[in-house]
């Protein structure tokens, strides 16, 4: 099994920033593509970036130029840099991979619990 434990939500300002991070553990074999979705209140849960294991990432359009996806593929660790924070990023953001188990098996997808990003003043 892998475990996603994501951090670094919290309140914030408008234009403020914060740095989330999602460390994976278990039994890990390898850790394919990384993806931080959001879920706000009353809203389906939508992509915010994705990066693949050799760092080629995209973005929703909401957040380009502003938030920066990154890996440390040594740390099995994923970050996203929040910049610019507006109140419509507001959310709880999930961490989720594409990961293959000790013995080597097919890849499933993970999810972590999710942490809570507040933007207001």
């Amino acid at each position: 099994q892998v475990q996603l434990v994501e951090s670094g939500g919290g309140l914030v300002q408008p234009g403020g920033s914060l740095r989330l991070s999602c460390a994976a553990s278990g039994s890990i074999f390898a850790i394919d593509a990384m993806r931080w979705y959001r879920q706000a209140p009353g809203k389906q849960r939508e992509l915010v970036a994705a990066i693949t294991r050799g760092g080629s990432t995209n973005y929703a359009n909401s957040v380009k130029g502003r938030f920066t996806i990154s890996r440390d593929n040594a740390k099995n660790t994923l970050y996203l840099q929040m910049n610019s924070l507006k109140p419509e990023d507001t959310a709880v953001y999930y961490c989720n991979a594409d990961a293959s188990t000790i013995p080597p098996m097919s890849s499933n997808p993970y999810w972590g619990q999710g942490t809570q990003v507040t933007v207001s003043s």
